[in-house]
């Protein structure tokens, strides 16, 4: 599973697929007819689409007190609203945020929600185990750490791997999960945070260990970090993660250049400019739409969505243009591609 050559024929028919299985064929970079697959990472709009509060930003402090009654419509709720929301959008697979963020509540959350979707929807976790950007108040401890014992730091980078694969083979036995999400944020807009040497030695080696056990147990991975990863771009695809997510354009990453040097060997999922569905006109909003979807459709193997997430503050008029201009230009003719 995963990291495949693309099938180059037969094209398949997406009116015969679910979403689900056109978001995988994505992922395996095989051609599709029709609209190309669309998601977000989260969308956080809850409150202005629906009237109702985001799972993540519920603080459930009295989770302890809450009786099977109550916890039970706490879960019914969270499923219906990433259920709400694909729906909604046409979303063709739901990264599922669980509140409180248990391995058994997830599994309830996974269960529920294919309870009621049945297969139609890709179903994700996020599951990073890897060294990200630290915290500013971690900052030069780490730093100091990676200088004054490497070994360490790679020990311990072990152990996460070790445990987030222990928590997949729990996901494995009790869910029908398709994949995660790894969200780990290596780069700054100007970089890396760590050279691409040190990248080699205290990233690389993990992630790609991550990435092939979950492929071993029948996992998808989309590798996720903001931020200009061109400098350790070619690294990110020796651990040969099924899609990469976000292309950050603010970081100044062409969609079109990282299409032309490592399309044929992973999946490419972005990158309209989040800055400007905030901020910038209307038609600065269109014009990124098209040009993600020129860039990134040719050749099949590409997802379209914003360079990060649908956040808190955006307007969500911002989003419904972006779909207009999805639907309308995000389309495999006949006998093209």
């Amino acid at each position: 599973m995963g990291f495949m050559k693309p099938l180059q024929s037969p094209r398949l028919d997406s009116s015969e697929l679910t979403p689900r299985e056109r978001f995988i064929a994505c992922l395996q970079r095989r051609p599709l007819s029709g609209l190309v697959p669309h998601f977000e990472l989260v969308f956080f709009l809850t409150m202005e689409a629906f009237g109702r509060v985001h799972p993540s930003h519920r603080y459930y402090a009295q989770w302890d007190q809450m009786s099977p009654e109550e916890r039970q419509l706490h879960r019914l709720d969270m499923a219906d609203i990433f259920i709400r929301t694909a729906e909604e959008f046409s979303h063709s697979a739901i990264f599922l945020h669980p509140n409180p963020n248990t391995l058994e509540e997830t599994i309830r959350l996974i269960d529920l929600v294919r309870e009621k979707t049945g297969k139609r929807f890709f179903l994700m976790l996020h599951g990073d185990a890897t060294l990200g950007i630290p915290g500013g108040n971690q900052m030069v401890e780490f730093c100091h750490r990676l200088g004054e014992e490497p070994e360490k730091v790679k020990a311990e980078a072990n152990l996460r791997v070790d445990q987030a694969l222990q928590r997949a083979e729990e996901l494995k036995k009790k869910t029908s999960l398709d994949g995660f999400a790894l969200c780990a944020d290596y780069c700054f807009n100007s970089g890396p945070f760590l050279s691409p040497a040190m990248f080699s030695d205290f990233v690389t080696p993990f992630l790609a260990r991550l990435i092939e056990s979950y492929r071993q147990m029948g996992f998808y991975t989309i590798k996720h970090t903001d931020g200009n990863i061109m400098p350790i771009l070619d690294q990110l695809i020796q651990a040969k993660p099924d899609a990469l997510h976000s292309l950050d354009p603010q970081a100044g990453v062409d969609l079109a250049e990282v299409k032309r040097r490592v399309g044929q060997q992973v999946c490419l999922i972005g990158n309209v400019n989040c800055g400007l569905l905030q901020t910038g006109t209307d038609q600065e909003v269109i014009n990124s739409c098209r040009y993600a979807l020129r860039s990134g459709m040719p050749g099949y193997g590409y997802i379209f969505s914003t360079s990060n997430c649908i956040y808190t503050g955006m307007p969500l008029r911002r989003y419904h243009l972006m779909l207009k201009v999805w639907k309308e230009e995000g389309v495999y003719k006949e006998g093209k591609d």
